[in-house]
């Protein structure tokens, strides 16, 4: 074998690939540079085990064999949020809680938030009512049904449940109330009407001032005014009477012919249905004592052989005055 096909066998491998040089060789004169040749790239597709070594066909893995972490390896996140703001809860305890939780906020909730104030034009003026304030005297404006021909409304006014004067909050208390009474008075008449007052049983404490009724006379509406048939006043006291005859300079005339007084409830009964009307436990005992007073006079006088005069008719009236 000649040099010649002795480099040529060394310079191809077993698989007839050129074998890598393991030298460079100079080539051309001491002046000429240096020429280095390329590493070997295999563009071939093919994968040996030379190569890659195992092929994944021969990976076998089982999953069930595979260890997964416990619910106990995870970190508890909830107790050491806070230690990336603030350093010293490092030291609280583990169970303490870091974060105050925001109750929640049912829509029954909200509703009953939503009755808390109530808003109301009048005058064409828009007022807040505060209810929660004012929901113990509620009671002091009802309806009492219709007369008539089944659209007039009866308005009941109870005074016995007004507060008290001495109270802390009663002026702020009067003045929800009067925008109470102003707006559920123009929601409960549609055509004429009459208010049946409820005067007896009052204490003095209890009785609106002179200034609330005229600011009440002054904010119902004009229409109201006008559709008012009648102002029933039951078991009429001196105070109630002295207040009128001060307040008759501001009111018309019209309106101080539609007062009128009743004593009794039986009188009540005879001008008015009663079917409907509320009348509070207070003034029926107040009523049957006025009218055992009033027999009890009537028998006295009869025993003493004489008609009632003028000063024992009108007992029932200072009955009513010391009730209230």
């Amino acid at each position: 074998m000649d040099l010649a096909s002795g480099s040529k066998m060394n310079s191809e491998g077993d698989d007839g690939r050129p074998v890598p040089p393991t030298s460079l060789p100079l080539q051309g004169g001491a002046s000429q540079r240096k020429k280095l040749s390329a590493p070997r790239i295999s563009l071939s597709l093919d994968q040996s085990e030379d190569d890659f070594g195992e092929t994944p066909d021969d990976l076998d893995i089982n999953v069930d064999d595979l260890d997964t972490p416990d619910e106990g390896d995870y970190l508890d996140y909830t107790d050491h949020e806070m230690d990336w703001e603030d350093p010293n809860t490092a030291n609280r305890s583990a169970t303490s809680e870091v974060y105050n939780t925001i109750p929640t906020y049912s829509a029954e909730e909200e509703r009953q938030d939503g009755k808390l104030w109530r808003t109301v034009i009048i005058g064409e003026q828009e007022h807040r009512i505060n209810m929660k304030l004012i929901e113990p005297y509620m009671k002091v404006i009802s309806h009492g049904g219709y007369y008539g021909n089944g659209v007039n409304a009866i308005i009941v006014f109870a005074a016995c449940f007004l507060p008290d004067s001495d109270r802390e909050e009663y002026h702020e208390i009067m003045e929800n109330l009067f925008l109470y009474v102003i707006s559920t008075l123009e929601l409960m008449v549609a055509e004429d009407y009459m208010i049946v007052y409820l005067n007896g049983a009052t204490p003095h404490r209890r009785m609106p001032g002179l200034g609330w009724l005229k600011k009440c006379y002054q904010m119902i509406d004009r229409r109201l005014r006008k559709n008012l048939k009648s102002f029933i006043i039951l078991h009429p006291s001196w105070f109630i009477r002295t207040i009128l005859a001060i307040t008759k300079p501001f009111i018309s005339t019209k309106f101080s012919s539609k007062i009128k007084y009743v004593n009794s409830l039986d009188e009540l009964q005879e001008l008015i249905p009663m079917d409907c009307i509320q009348i509070p436990e207070c003034i029926i005992r107040l009523d049957k004592q006025l009218k055992e007073a009033a027999e009890n006079s009537r028998v006295n006088s009869f025993l003493q052989g004489s008609e009632p005069t003028a000063a024992s008719r009108t007992e029932p009236d200072a009955a009513g005055a010391s009730g209230s």
